[in-house]
């Protein structure tokens, strides 16, 4: 067995591998988030597009697949998209509701307008049926700026540092993620700082190991739990990001232009593996007709016209394998990567 790797966030949340999965949107569910944190890992899963009764679904059944975990908080997070909250209030604020009433360890908020407010509802919130369990609030950032105000005036309990690399949304305009990083670590120094993660890119150990080593807390990895057994990607999906080159992902409001998504904050796109959605929107075809063919595809499976989101780490996966199972080959690579920099030192 691997060695414990401990950082602030390890010791925050009892891991033993400073290693996060995104909450995805629609591409991952409460199992995978599951069987990252018994793995040794923390598991996110993205609430978007579901009721109520869907939600309380999904975390009834993570509570019922973990070992005698009683009533202990539920160690996994549900991650929320802000600008999709502050559309439909009422419904969201019933979402958030669930989660706290079914126990689970940390709530993701990311790309809002207003998250601040959204915080505020969360830690004032009766919902919890652990009256002595308060989740931990994760913020997802792409700029100091937001990085400050989220530390300093929210008072949030992690910070994601998300960089250009990055598969699905993000901020067009982002530095790489080692880049910001660097300049969110210089900004917010010291032991009384939050746990700051990175997000982007990252597909190994080795890369992990190296963000630690600059000094993030953690790491939070997204395409590479994609091609897990409990990813609801589809075979089709998971088959061109097994194909897929770094070179072959694409930073783009094309793919939300064909899913008639384009509600989200300004300076927001998404990166995904270029394909003809993207050629013929940049060819100037028409919108209407590039959304029917999205959604015949959505139906046929072909992967021509899918949105298939992708971080530029891609090229560095190829096979499909259980999240458990990869998080425990990321640990022991870790590991092995940390130990082998020791020796740089004579």
């Amino acid at each position: 067995m691997a060695q414990v790797v401990k950082t602030k966030l390890t010791k925050l949340l009892g891991l033993r591998v400073p290693i996060v999965s995104a909450a995805m949107a629609y591409a991952s569910l409460s199992k995978l988030a599951v069987e990252v944190s018994q793995a040794g890992g923390f598991g996110f899963f993205g609430v978007a597009g579901i009721t109520n009764a869907q939600l309380r679904e999904q975390l009834y059944n993570a509570r019922a697949s973990i070992p005698d975990l009683g009533a202990k908080p539920l160690p996994i997070g549900c991650g929320f998209l802000g600008w999709i909250m502050d559309s439909k209030e009422d419904e969201y604020k019933q979402l958030i509701d669930v989660a706290l009433e079914n126990g689970v360890q940390a709530i993701w908020l990311a790309f809002g307008t207003d998250l601040h407010r959204w915080v505020q509802y969360i830690r004032n919130s009766k919902a919890s049926a652990l009256p002595a369990h308060k989740p931990l609030i994760f913020v997802q950032v792409t700029s100091v700026e937001e990085a400050l105000q989220a530390a300093n005036d929210w008072k949030v309990d992690v910070i994601v540092v998300q960089g250009n690399e990055s598969g699905g949304h993000g901020r067009s305009s982002a530095p790489s993620t080692m880049v910001l990083l660097s300049e969110v670590l210089a900004a917010l120094p010291g032991e009384n700082a939050p746990p700051i993660l990175a997000a982007g890119g990252i597909a190994n150990g080795a890369q992990i190991a190296a963000y630690l080593t600059a000094g993030a807390s953690g790491t939070v990895l997204g395409t590479r739990f994609l091609l897990t057994p409990e990813s609801p990607f589809s075979a089709v999906q998971k088959a061109a990001l097994q194909a897929a080159k770094s070179t072959n992902t694409v930073r783009t409001l094309a793919f939300d232009q064909a899913r008639g998504t384009n509600h989200w904050p300004a300076g927001i796109d998404g990166r995904g593996i270029r394909n003809k959605i993207v050629d013929e929107i940049e060819a100037g075809v028409d919108e209407k007709t590039v959304q029917e063919k999205h959604r015949n595809a959505v139906q046929a499976g072909d992967p021509n016209y899918l949105v298939i989101w992708s971080g530029q780490g891609v090229s560095l996966m190829n096979e499909i394998k259980p999240a458990r199972e990869i998080v425990q080959e990321l640990h022991a690579d870790i590991v092995q990567t940390l130990q082998k920099a020791q020796q740089l030192l004579g």
